[in-house]
């Protein structure tokens, strides 16, 4: 651990303005303000100590050109470095060794520069407020003598050029006697610029111009420059050096500091384990209706998988919480899917805010056709003149959909709107498809939304096939009014012919992408009739060398307990884990071939399977179990209903590799085929 190098005592006068400096500091972050539309009261203010749940932080960060959705992304990757953190694999990093020498990947005696990254919602902007009120209260980074924290959202209303003397005092004006003896002690100062993915102007880091034009080189705090150029200037220490700096960003803007002078690069995993129920503990005050919330959510893993996030938590505790307070709601109710979970959440804002306007159908309707523009467009924060192209007046329902946003500029501040979380405005796009007098050609628009390569739509497509569930739809109708029958029945149209075009197509990776993506429209959707339909005659199903998360394999799961046709499932190299392996324990036992190697699911899976050998209706024949860091041999053996027998392993003697039971009593004589004996013992 990095010893921090003692600073010289600060005269007694800094000494007034630095309690001065840290008391506002602390006034600004000790509260959180949570938006609860959902109920009556539109903001509660809660203290930032006894609402903030502990985030996991690594000391690595996957991939640096990741563009990402928060859903997808996760789902493809967090559950893998999950259970490598819990495995201990990956250093966890607490917010008060963010700029210690044993997380640095790169030296520099002119200071220390941090990355934090972190998909949208998982915590960036809150872990920051906590790292500022942590410093202010005295709990963190003793060393340094100021902090200062800037967010890259107010920076964009900086025009022209400012000196970091201005850009300072623009924030803290009360701080203006005293600057010029703070830059004689660069090493006592932190600078702190939250969510460089809004920053308005790019910052290339590889360009080496700002090294050789006058107008760029800002190497004094007194020079005039633009506020890149003094952002630039601060990491790679040009300007002040000795000073320390924290960016945090989403993945996709990364790629811009890949040429800069990092020296720890961290991401936020958010939560794992116990972290998550810790959130639902602090959100409800009433720890029997927390329990109860929790339980709903671990026993559902389409909902559990979002809990990694404080954004989709707090859209699962908000949407949720009623069916566990209120007793005319039964629990058969409770959602369980993404589209029902959004479906109460709007229907919550209706319920609260539906009667203060006149028809809250019209509204939507447009509210939704911006939202579907956005998503087409990758946008997500909304001027006043998109409201008034979708003709929508600033109201207390609309502020239920909408966040007000201040964007401040050289002689005042201005207003944007946007959506809580993309998810939401995704939600609100597809629900607009339902709400449309005229669905014309929605089949169209689907199939054109379906096709885009880069999964912007990916959401949306779910959000509409599950919109199609009456399930989904009646809470809505309930304020909205009847969705139109033909666009239910042209969407349902659709996803069967998206499935059944896909079903014969898996020969590539994105062929059988698709596919996929097809059963997770069948998942939201809950229509049993229309998964026999498409899916029922299937003989075989093949994913193998696709990965599949934990999400996926729940979605399969579904698709094929409703259809009992398949009789080969190949899985081989998809992946899966023990948790996807446990997540299509319920329809293992259908298949009488399955192929199941290479996919990691260690000897607790071979325990796991076993249960599925001895159900009852077991029609496994033949199963390939090959390179599953299994820590027994080459296994062949036969099953009968009258017998059950134990699997032997040659390194019976060894402790360490001791022999895994495989038992079962299933009606078909069973082929197993396992690594050779070679690679007992390895995992």
């Amino acid at each position: 651990m990095k010893v921090q190098q003692e600073l010289p005592e600060i005269p007694s006068h800094l000494k007034d303005l630095q309690q001065k400096h840290k008391e506002t500091l602390r006034v600004q972050t000790e509260t959180l303000r949570v938006n609860t539309i959902l109920i009556k009261e539109k903001v509660k203010i809660f203290q930032l100590v006894d609402r903030y749940a502990e985030l996991t932080v690594i000391s690595n960060v996957r991939d640096r050109t990741l563009v990402e959705h928060e859903l997808l992304a996760r789902g493809r990757d967090h559950e893998e470095w999950r259970e490598k953190h819990l495995r201990r694999e990956l250093e966890k990093i607490q917010t008060d060794q963010l700029f210690q020498s044993s997380f640095s990947q790169r030296k520099s005696k002119s200071g220390n520069s941090a990355a934090v990254s972190g998909v949208p919602g998982i915590g960036k902007t809150t872990m920051v407020q906590k790292i500022v009120y942590d410093w202010a209260t005295g709990k963190i980074y003793p060393h340094f003598q100021f902090v200062f924290s800037f967010k890259f959202r107010d920076l964009n209303a900086i025009n022209g050029r400012i000196n970091l003397r201005n850009l300072i005092l623009f924030f803290y004006p009360y701080l203006g006697n005293i600057l010029g003896e703070l830059w004689k002690n660069p090493e006592g100062l932190l600078f702190i610029f939250d969510g460089l993915d809004e920053f308005k102007d790019t910052i290339d880091f590889a360009d080496n111009r700002r090294n050789t034009e006058p107008q760029s080189m800002c190497t004094d705090p007194e020079f005039r420059c633009k506020v890149s150029d003094i952002v630039y200037s601060l990491i790679q220490h040009k300007l002040l050096p000795g000073c320390s700096v924290l960016v945090t960003s989403r993945p996709t803007a990364l790629h811009l500091l890949e040429k800069a002078e990092i020296s720890v690069w961290a991401e936020i995993l958010g939560f794992v384990g116990d972290e998550r129920k810790k959130y639902f503990n602090k959100f409800f005050e009433d720890q029997t209706v927390a329990a109860a919330v929790f339980k709903h959510v671990e026993e559902n893993e389409i909902l559990y998988t979002m809990c990694y996030n404080p954004s989709y938590c707090w859209i699962l505790a908000l949407s949720l919480g009623p069916f566990f307070t209120q007793r005319d709601r039964k629990q058969q109710q409770v959602p369980k899917t993404i589209t029902q979970l959004y479906s109460y959440y709007i229907y919550n804002i209706l319920k609260n805010h539906g009667r203060e306007i006149e028809n809250p159908r019209d509204v939507l309707l447009k509210l939704g056709e911006m939202a579907y523009t956005g998503v087409s467009q990758k946008k997500i924060v909304f001027g006043n003149e998109d409201l008034i192209e979708y003709n929508l007046q600033p109201s207390q329902f609309l502020s239920g959909f909408l966040m007000e946003l201040l964007e401040r500029d050289d002689s005042a501040q201005s207003v944007v709107y946007t959506f809580p979380h993309l998810t939401i405005q995704e939600f609100v796009s597809a629900l607009t498809q339902f709400l449309t007098p005229d669905p014309g050609e929605i089949g169209k628009l689907l199939s054109e939304a379906h096709s885009e390569a880069d999964g912007r739509f990916e959401i949306f497509l779910r959000f509409v096939a599950g919109l199609s569930s009456p399930q989904s739809a009646r809470p809505l109708e309930e304020f909205l009014g009847k969705f139109l029958h033909q666009t239910t029945c042209r969407v349902i149209d659709w996803v069967k012919e998206k499935v059944e075009g896909q079903i014969g197509n898996t020969q590539t990776e994105t062929g059988k992408r698709k596919l996929l993506n097809t059963f997770h429209y069948l998942f939201e959707s809950q229509n049993k009739a229309l998964a026999q339909n498409t899916v029922g005659s299937v003989k075989t199903l093949s994913f193998r060398g696709l990965r599949l998360t934990p999400i996926d394999c729940a979605v399969l799961s579904h698709v094929i307990g409703l259809c009992d046709s398949i009789k080969h499932l190949d899985l081989q190299g998809c992946y899966i884990q023990y948790e996807g392996l446990w997540r299509l324990g319920p329809v293992l036992h259908m298949s009488p071939g399955l192929s199941l190697g290479g996919n990691k699911v260690g000897d607790s899976g071979v325990k796991l399977f076993s249960v599925a050998l001895k159900n009852p209706g077991c029609e496994i024949q033949k199963l390939d179990f090959e390179s599953n860091s299994l820590r027994y041999s080459h296994l062949c053996s036969q099953y009968k209903p009258s017998e059950q027998k134990r699997t032997h392993c040659p390194h019976q003697g060894h402790p360490e590799r001791s022999p895994q039971m495989l038992q079962a009593a299933a009606p078909l004589s069973i082929q197993v085929k396992l690594d050779p004996p070679c690679s007992a013992g390895k995992s």
